[in-house]
């Protein structure tokens, strides 16, 4: 096992190193490692293909295995993920707020790195490459454990970052690669070196980090999505939405898991949803209700708290919206909710009152997505509420330092009242801003 000590001296090394790294120079290295994963394709193709053969033996279910492919399109998709998080503005030393305190004592908040992170994340490739990079133009240094399905593929694509950080002029370590549940749990005793722990994964794994670390936990938990159709829905819409919400990719955590069906509108939608989730191979579970109408198996009271992460489906009439937004608030995982309505006011009050870090309205809730919100890529989606909520991108990877620059003064001159607030433009030349 690697000395996990060692990994964080080094992983915090590098970032007094990088977070004082110009735009330009982290730029390069997002620039290097997406010459470097074309130029090494062909052996990370193999290595992932030795993967998803070892998963295959090992039983890993369809959708899983979807999840760990790394191939031609997954590499261009990646590859234009990075020069997009190039071409984004620099989220270091952004003046957030300027106030002139008295005279000559002047008081800024500037946007900074959080420090070394440590990323336990799922197996899925790209992520590695999506919460490197993202860490990268953030300034911070990361420790990444991936899921074990992904060893070979996870080595691979270290290896290209690790020479693109060489390349860029970087410290090696600044990213680095775990591979053993063991070195995750020596990592959760380093508070002194890392700042900050991301787990991404189920509740009860999120849970089980926070209970084994004094580290900081900003958890990414279940992806138990809905949608809500409404009775003042449009049927082709609501159908629409919700087949893309659920069949698109099932195996994410922004796919639909439970539908929700005001029952005026019930029986139209189920018989146009039960042909088309048909032909789309997805397994409907239903209340007593839903089953009046459709054939489908029983939903059980487990169904509606359940990330199925499968071709699978839990459907439930409700007689109002203040019953479907009590049923979301009390199952859900507060990721992403939808409703279609046509009806307004509908929708505000759900957008209002549904507690989740996406509510949607007339919208599928696979857009729940760090790289369609723009932010390049994403560390994940945060479901809790402190410090990032959401599709956590670049911002969520930030926190701030404030600078008080003076010409003397002293707390005597507080208690002599010459304290005065005034409001300083941040739309000042840079130059005139720390």
């Amino acid at each position: 096992m690697i000395d996990l000590h060692s990994m964080a001296v080094e992983g915090r090394e590098a970032f007094y190193q990088l977070s004082v790294s110009s735009s330009d120079k982290r730029n390069a290295f997002l620039a290097a490692l997406a010459d470097e994963l074309r130029s090494s394709a062909e052996a990370v193709f193999a290595a992932n293909q030795q993967d998803l053969r070892d998963a295959e033996v090992s039983g890993l279910p369809l959708p899983l295995l979807h999840r760990l492919r790394f191939d031609e399109s997954k590499l261009e998709q990646t590859v234009t993920g990075l020069e997009s998080l190039q071409s984004l503005p620099d989220p270091i030393g952004k003046t957030t707020l300027a106030t002139e305190i008295a005279r000559g004592l002047n008081l800024y908040r500037v946007t900074c790195p959080i420090g070394v992170i440590g990323v336990i994340f799922e197996s899925r490739p790209d992520a590695l490459v999506q919460i490197a990079s993202l860490c990268m133009k953030s300034g911070n240094a990361v420790l990444l454990k991936g899921g074990s399905e992904a060893a070979k593929t996870n080595q691979a694509l270290t290896e290209c970052i690790r020479k693109a950080l060489v390349r860029a002029g970087f410290h090696p370590q600044t990213v680095q690669l775990l591979t053993s549940r063991e070195e995750v749990t020596a990592m959760l005793k380093e508070d002194q070196l890392i700042d900050l722990i991301i787990p991404r994964g189920s509740n009860a794994f999120v849970r089980f980090i926070m209970d084994h670390s004094r580290i900081p936990v900003l958890g990414h938990a279940d992806g138990i999505c809905h949608v809500y159709i409404d009775d003042a829905a449009d049927l082709q819409m609501a159908v629409d939405v919700a087949v893309d919400s659920k069949a698109q990719n099932v195996s994410v955590c922004n796919a639909m898991e439970t539908l929700l069906i005001h029952e005026k509108i019930a029986p139209a939608v189920l018989r146009a949803l039960k042909e088309k989730f048909d032909a789309c191979g997805v397994s409907l579970r239903g209340d007593e209700q839903v089953r009046r109408i459709i054939s489908c198996e029983p939903a059980t009271d487990e169904d509606w708290s359940k990330e199925y992460l499968d071709y699978m489906l839990s459907i439930r009439v409700v007689s109002s919206l203040e019953e479907a937004i009590d049923h979301i608030n009390h199952y859900g995982s507060h990721h992403t909710d939808c409703i279609v309505t046509n009806h307004q006011g509908h929708a505000e009050e759900f957008l209002r009152r549904v507690d989740s870090a996406g509510v949607y309205w007339n919208v599928s809730t696979r857009f729940a997505d760090g790289f369609v919100y723009g932010f390049g890529a994403e560390v994940g989606i945060s479901t809790g509420k402190i410090h990032a909520r959401g599709p956590m991108g670049l911002e969520g990877l930030t926190t701030y330092k404030y600078k008080l620059i003076g010409s003397g003064q002293t707390m005597t001159d507080v208690k002599k009242h010459l304290i005065s607030y005034t409001h300083i433009p941040l739309d000042l030349p840079r130059s005139d801003l720390p």
